[in-house]
């Protein structure tokens, strides 16, 4: 049972903080016989003085940052079946032709802030991940971070979490990586005497299993399941605190913007303090 995509896009700036996107991006690419598009997008700058110079050469150099990826990524031995250079928004941009070619799964890189800045700070990685309708991987440009030798999941049994597992349990065999089933449930179940809550607890240990159970046919072994009590966002992370890089993936419920700001995110919280890489996958949007 084979969930890795057929076409990959790399979104890359080309910049130090995109090296480990760049990396991962070309290893699954090469693992997994897909097809590898990059893209670069630059920005126009308005001014009124030259504007058409400036403008040309801000192609240019657009040109020369794409051209330079696609050399690195080919003396690693990944061949690229197109580079695209676009104008205007990030975001925008790379989704539409992420969407327009088709792709599977979406990388960037995430410019690896400290801890509370990742925390405080968005970023076009992020940008990225909650418009995106499809899979985004953000990876930091940090030591350590590729290729996983561990594959946390978090499981809110949503559609979006099954579709995140099934993609990260495709990766873990392609790298032979540990993976880990994370659950996590309210304190105050933990802490009640009620049998309803009890219920509850084990219900859910149940249908953990049985999700572990599914993703043994990608893995070739079953996956060690973890029931944690408190906020999913923090017991996944707390999950992935371990030596060695680990993969995070989680579902994302497509929160709007402001309720994101009011709320959080799952998703959100795990790509901004995801201590190397992190997968999402977002709602799908059927297309007549």
């Amino acid at each position: 049972m084979n969930h890795l995509p057929t076409k990959i896009l790399l979104a890359t700036d080309g910049s130090e903080d995109a090296a480990q996107a760049r990396e991962a991006a070309g290893d699954l690419a090469r693992k997994s016989s897909s097809e590898l598009h990059i893209v670069h997008v630059w920005h126009d700058v308005p001014s009124p003085y030259a504007h058409a110079f400036i403008k040309r050469e801000l192609r240019r150099q657009g040109q020369e940052i794409l051209d330079e990826q696609v050399r690195k990524i080919e003396e690693a031995g990944v061949k690229v079946t197109k580079a695209h250079l676009k104008e205007g928004r990030i975001c925008d941009e790379v989704i539409s032709l992420g969407e327009d070619l088709g792709v599977g799964l979406l990388v960037v890189g995430s410019r690896g802030h400290g801890r509370i800045g990742r925390i405080l700070m968005g970023s076009h990685s992020e940008d990225i991940v909650h418009h995106a309708h499809l899979p985004v991987l953000v990876l930091r440009c940090v030591e350590d971070a590729w290729p996983p030798v561990r594959v946390v999941i978090g499981d809110d049994f949503s559609e979006e979490a099954k579709e995140a597992g099934e993609l990260a349990a495709s990766i873990a065999r392609l790298f032979e990586a540990d993976t880990l089933l994370v659950r996590a449930y309210p304190h105050v179940l933990e802490e009640s005497s009620d049998p309803e809550a009890k219920e509850s607890v084990w219900q859910s240990e149940k249908e953990l299993e049985g999700r572990a159970s599914r993703l043994e046919g990608i893995l070739g072994y079953k996956p060690r399941v973890e029931m944690a009590a408190g906020g999913p966002a923090e017991a996944i992370l707390e999950a992935a605190r371990a030596v060695g890089p680990t993969l995070v993936a989680v579902g994302s419920r497509g929160l709007g913007t402001v309720e994101r700001m009011r709320l959080g995110s799952v998703s959100t919280k795990v790509v901004r303090a995801a201590p190397g890489s992190a997968l999402v996958c977002c709602p799908r949007i059927e297309r007549g």
